[in-house]
């Protein structure tokens, strides 16, 4: 699968974005799909994950109540919706797909098999 992510721009604080990371292929809904990012001189962080039919969703304490992640398998497109955005929310976001997910393993980077460019969020106070 091929990952496109889109959205990025440059925001006051306090404010809202969304994402959206669309997916190449008619067989988006096998895969769990992840957002992670990386601030300047930092490794990459989990921020987000959405299970195939998008009951289940995971996040990242950091963003949780504040980012919200969603799918349609329509559009073959996941979305992460950020709000009541912070200077510190400031970073590359990258979406990532993978087929099968152990429990407990969302927030790990080398449990995703595909990834996508990143698209920059830039956070100013």
């Amino acid at each position: 699968v091929q990952l496109q992510a889109s959205g990025g721009g440059v925001v006051q604080a306090g404010g809202s974005l969304r994402l959206s990371c669309a997916a190449s292929g008619r067989t988006f809904s096998s895969y769990v799909m992840g957002w992670f990012r990386q601030a300047p001189g930092k490794q990459p962080d989990f921020v987000a994950a959405v299970t195939w039919t998008g009951i289940k969703t995971y996040y990242a304490d950091s963003v949780k109540g504040r980012f919200t992640i969603s799918r349609d398998n329509a559009k073959n497109t996941v979305y992460l919706d950020l709000n009541s955005l912070k200077p510190e929310d400031t970073a590359n976001y990258y979406c990532a797909a993978t087929r099968s997910l152990y429990e407990g393993r969302h927030k790990l980077r080398d449990s995703y098999s595909y990834w996508g460019q990143g698209t920059l969020v830039t956070v100013s106070s």
